[in-house]
């Protein structure tokens, strides 16, 4: 959106950014949410940008700035699609969006709800909100979040003078501070306490935290634990009587007051040996920077951060820990301030911490050369405590915790072995792997998977996938060994004393550090290479056997217990993902059986109407999906109709048989093209299938050529006029079928001369991933005008070589990812034979 001149663009600018600012921040209150954005189109067509963020820092959220909105994604259905996608957790978001849930696996629900702007919208609105646990939501305002998307609408389009195309946002997402929930003060203060007696004597400071006044307040350890923490009194007297024996919790303790602010507890003995003659201690509840200095009285580092990833406050202690002077940490970004605590896996950790209500833990090193203070290159324990407002963070020395310590080569590895080389980067691997397995649905696309994502994570060259059938072990892949070494391990048995055959029959995984190490436990077992380590890793999905998978290594190498955790976590994920593809395969073969059985064998014929239609399952994914067309008789006229049942497989394919047969009884009683189209709207919901389909029918009269069409969220009809012009037709469409029982589907009319040709088809013909579906609907307008210009010079006009032509491309393709669906009709002044 441009201004004329520098000052108009400034303001603009300025407009617009408090428009989006105003709307997601709204959209916080109406949803009850954590974080909630706008996505905007771009200049790139059908690529969408997060124009503004609000709850979260923009870093953490990069993988989402750029969404297409083609994929399987909340917001690209709510703005292909234009309905509201409502998500109530994180097990309807699996379901629904696996890809998407995969990226977030935190206890969430979303809202996403587009941006209306005329013809289509002009982005979404999306909210992150706490899972829902029943159907009652007191705290979403949905009338309140379809206000604000129509407002936000209706504004954007005022700022760009009505131009709907110039609505666009190209560059990085403005990042905004959510409505403070409180506002906190920080407070830290002491007491201790008496092993004897039981009794607390509190600081002024805990007497006004806790809401106590001196004369009311029992000084009893039982009351003044209820008083700090309700729901934790047993923990808090236990963790008293630990440090009065000289054993003080190994961390701060995190609590909850009685309103759930969150708190933090430190204990210490006040004598060196032995039993400690009085208990000290110091209760920290968070606040801003406004509380300088008075979190230095707690031994372990404390710092905060506010929604945008800024340190707010940081104490002595924290300083130092991290190497740095305060002032170079105090209100600057956490990954300028403290690089060696982002990126890959910390930043899942502030996620988490930012979108859920439970606190993290982990173990980070600070890199030698932070900073001249003691510690550097030493491993810290972070805790991350999540608030309304604040991210409350505590550094300690890890050697206060049970912590893993820095991989070393181990005294029992091999010499010149070394364990852990990639130990770091398997910590992210388990996210990474599920999020790619969710496209793969062959075991040769899960297989490829493995080998990308998998072997570079931890050094490995070669992979080999054995799946089990009939209690004998099939080779599905091989990469890496050398050429005949794994057939003569084909098809062995369960009975087979191999280590690929016994990892899968005990549910052991079996990790070998040197090929010397094989022989002597098999003895006679063929090698492969002279040198090397193997890991054995069995293929169980819940509880049942799918294979074994084996990976190599060229030199001899040890396996932490952290790598051997982490490789035993992924082989579950490629179980569960080879046993979703040997269900592709029956399933795929039933739901080709289904489509084809649905599809009609014939199409009803007229003497004075041609007509010709064809069908192209996809060649990834499930392959069948719901596309299907259909010419039924009406009246003394014809009826058109091609439709896309969401979706692919069985249930896809079933509910395109449902709707095909309600259009049908439909235009066997002559209804009107929008009572049609309404009438199987109300069927659809009624249903209750969880799919939503688009819909083209048309109503023909053969004897003058007048066609009446209605659409639903269908692409447009093609029409090739006899002197060869072919235009795209226009015709007003309502949204798709089984969304909203109130939709109305406005009907258009048209003439169909003799010798033209009316093309019907599905999206699977004119969409490609990252390509725009107003050039692929072009060139199929070319196509049809060449494709019925070489007809018409060979003499007479086959629509069946009309439409092969037109499917000739898709035909051949190995890479559709949807099917294709054509219907093609022309009407003659003399009758023709149907094709």
């Amino acid at each position: 959106m441009t201004g004329s001149g520098g000052e108009q663009l400034v303001r603009t600018r300025a407009r617009l950014a408090a428009l989006l600012a105003d709307a997601s921040t709204g959209a916080l209150g109406a949803a009850g949410g954590r974080v909630a954005g706008v996505y905007l189109r771009s200049g790139t067509p059908g690529l969408l940008r997060l124009a503004v963020l609000a709850g979260l820092p923009g870093p953490l959220f990069r993988p989402w700035w750029r969404l297409h909105v083609g994929r399987p994604f909340p917001v690209a259905d709510a703005y292909r699609l234009g309905v509201r996608v409502v998500l109530s957790d994180a097990a309807e978001t699996v379901r629904r969006y696996p890809q998407f849930a995969a990226g977030l696996p935190f206890p969430l629900g979303s809202v996403h709800m587009p941006v209306p702007g005329g013809s289509e919208p002009l982005g979404v609105l999306t909210v992150l909100r706490p899972a829902v646990a029943d159907s009652v939501d007191e705290l979403l305002d949905m009338e309140l979040l379809a206000r604000l998307a129509e407002g936000l609408g209706a504004e954007l389009l005022a700022l760009a003078d009505g131009d709907a195309s110039a609505v666009v946002w190209d560059g990085e997402p403005l990042c905004v501070r959510p409505p403070a929930a409180r506002p906190a003060q920080a407070v830290v203060a002491r007491f201790d306490w008496d092993p004897v007696t039981c009794a607390v004597r509190p600081d002024d400071r805990l007497y006004a935290l806790l809401g106590l006044c001196p004369g009311e307040f029992a000084g009893s350890d039982t009351a003044f634990a209820d008083a700090l923490a309700p729901d934790d009194t047993d923990r808090i007297l236990a963790a008293l009587r630990d440090t009065a024996a000289g054993k003080p919790p190994a961390a701060p303790l995190h609590l909850r007051s009685r309103e759930g602010a969150p708190r933090l507890l430190d204990l210490w003995p006040a004598a060196a040996d032995g039993a400690a003659e009085r208990v000290g201690g110091v209760v920290f509840e968070p606040g801003p920077a406004a509380a300088d200095g008075a979190a230095d009285l707690l031994p372990q580092g404390v710092f905060c951060l506010d929604r945008l990833g800024l340190i707010v406050y940081v104490n002595q202690a924290a300083a130092r820990l991290a190497g740095r002077e305060r002032e170079r940490l105090l209100g600057r970004p956490i990954w300028e301030a403290l690089p060696w605590l982002t990126g890959p896996p910390y930043d899942d950790h502030l996620r988490g911490a930012l979108l859920a209500p439970d606190p993290v833990h982990f173990h980070v090193r600070r890199p030698a050369g932070e900073g001249d203070e003691p510690g550097a290159g030493d491993w810290l324990a972070v805790s991350v405590h999540p608030g309304a407002d604040l991210l409350t963070c505590t550094l300690m020395p890890a050697s206060r915790v049970d912590t893993p310590v820095e991989p070393v080569v181990e005294e029992h590895m091999p010499e010149g072995s070394v364990a852990g080389d990639h130990s770091m980067e398997p910590l992210y691997r388990p996210i990474a792997l599920a999020i790619a397995l969710t496209d793969a649905v062959t075991a040769r696309q899960v297989s490829a998977v493995v080998m990308r994502e998998l072997l570079p994570a931890f050094g490995g060259r070669c992979l080999a996938i054995y799946l089990l059938q009939d209690r004998h072990l099939y080779l599905a892949w091989e990469s890496g060994f050398p050429q005949g070494f794994l057939t003569p391990f084909e098809g062995v048995g369960l009975d087979a004393r191999l280590p690929g055959v016994e990892c899968l029959t005990t549910g052991r995984p079996l990790f070998f550090e040197s090929m010397q190490q094989l022989p002597a436990a098999y003895p006679g077992i063929p090698l492969d290479a002279d040198e090397g380590a193997r890991a054995f890793l069995p293929l169980i999905a819940s509880g049942r056997p799918v294979g074994s998978c084996i990976l190599g290594f060229d030199r001899p190498r040890g396996f932490s217990t952290e790598e051997r955790t982490v490789l035993t976590a992924l082989a579950g994920l490629i179980a569960h993902a080879m046993e979703r593809a040997q269900r592709y395969d029956s399933e795929a073969a039933l739901a080709r059986g289904l489509q084809q059985a649905l599809l009609p064998r014939r199409l009803s014929t007229h003497p004075e109407v041609e007509t010709a239609g064809r069908y192209l399952p996809g060649t990834q994914g499930m392959d069948v999906g719901g596309d299907w067309y259909d010419v039924v008789e009406a009246g003394d006229g014809l009826a058109l109709v091609i439709g896309d049942v969401q979706g692919h497989g069985v249930q896809a394919a079933a509910t395109m048989g449902q709707l095909r047969s309600a259009v049908r009884a439909f235009a066997l009683g002559d209804r009107p093209p929008d009572e049609v189209m309404s009438g199987t709207n109300h069927l659809l919901i009624d249903l209750d299938p969880g799919q939503f389909a688009s819909c083209c029918y048309l109503r023909l009269d053969p004897a003058t050529g007048r066609a009446r069409i209605a659409r639903a969220g269908h692409p447009p009809p093609l029409l090739r006029s006899p002197d060869g012009r072919t235009r795209l037709v226009d015709v007003p469409g309502g949204v798709v079928l089984g969304v909203d029982p109130q939709a109305r589907y406005p009907v258009a009319e048209l003439l169909l001369e003799p010798d033209a040709i009316l093309a019907l088809y599905t999206d699977g013909l004119v969409e490609r991933p990252g390509a725009d579906i107003d050039d692929g609907i072009t060139a199929l307008r070319l196509a049809l005008a060449r494709a019925g210009a070489a007809a018409g010079r060979r003499g007479g006009r086959s629509l069946a070589g009309v439409a092969d032509r037109l499917t000739a491309g898709a035909r051949h393709a190995t890479d559709r990812p949807d099917d294709v669906a054509l219907l093609l009709a022309a009407r003659r002044s003399a009758p023709v034979r149907h094709r």
